[in-house]
C-alpha cells in the first residue's frame, strides 16, 4: 500500500512539481496535536487507550489539491468506523489545539508538498489500506525529519 501511494506521489510530483512524500512517511493523520510538552505524553497515551473503534478499510481512489498550502493528496471515502475514531479523538483532544476544526473528517494522504499546480483530474488505480491499529507519532527534526511511534493501540469493536 505504501509503495503504491509513494509511486502515485512520484507521478503527481512529476506533473505538479514540489516534493513527493517518500514511502516511509506515508500516513493518515487522525488528529494533529501539534507541539506537546513531554509531561503531556502520558495523558495522550491514556486518551488513545480509551478510544474504541472497529478496524476499517480505506480505498484511496482520487487525487485532490489544497491550494492554500499547496498540497496534492490522495483521498478516500470515510468508513463509519474511521469517522467514529476521528470524532472521538477530536472530542478528547480538542483542548490540545486552539484551532481544532469543527468539520467532518476527510481522510487523505499527502502525496506532494509545495506543489506548483493542481494535479489534472484523472482516474486513479484504487489503493486499499486495511487499518487494524492507530498510533501516536512524534515528528523528530534533525538534519532530516523522521516519524517515531510513541504508542499504539489495536482497533476493536
Amino acid at each position: 500500500m505504501r509503495d503504491a501511494l509513494a509511486s502515485l506521489a512520484h507521478d503527481v510530483q512529476v506533473e505538479c512539481g514540489g516534493r513527493a512524500t517518500p514511502a516511509e512517511k506515508i500516513h493518515l493523520t487522525l488528529f494533529f496535536v501539534g507541539q506537546a510538552e513531554r509531561d503531556r505524553i502520558a495523558e495522550l497515551e491514556r486518551i488513545g487507550a480509551a478510544v474504541r473503534a472497529a478496524p476499517f478499510e480505506l480505498v484511496f481512489d482520487r487525487v485532490g489539491y489544497f491550494r492554500h498550502n499547496r498540497i496534492a493528496w490522495a483521498g478516500a471515502a470515510c468508513p463509519p468506523s474511521l469517522g467514529a475514531l476521528a470524532a472521538q479523538l477530536r472530542e478528547r483532544l480538542s483542548s490540545e489545539r486552539d484551532n481544532a476544526e469543527d468539520r467532518p473528517y476527510v481522510p487523505h494522504v499527502t502525496l506532494v508538498r509545495d506543489a506548483l499546480r493542481k494535479p489534472a483530474s484523472r482516474s486513479v488505480l484504487a489503493v486499499s489500506w486495511r487499518a487494524h491499529d492507530f498510533v501516536l507519532v512524534e515528528s523528530v527534526m534533525s538534519d532530516r525529519s523522521r516519524y517515531e511511534i510513541i504508542a499504539g493501540w489495536n482497533l476493536r469493536d
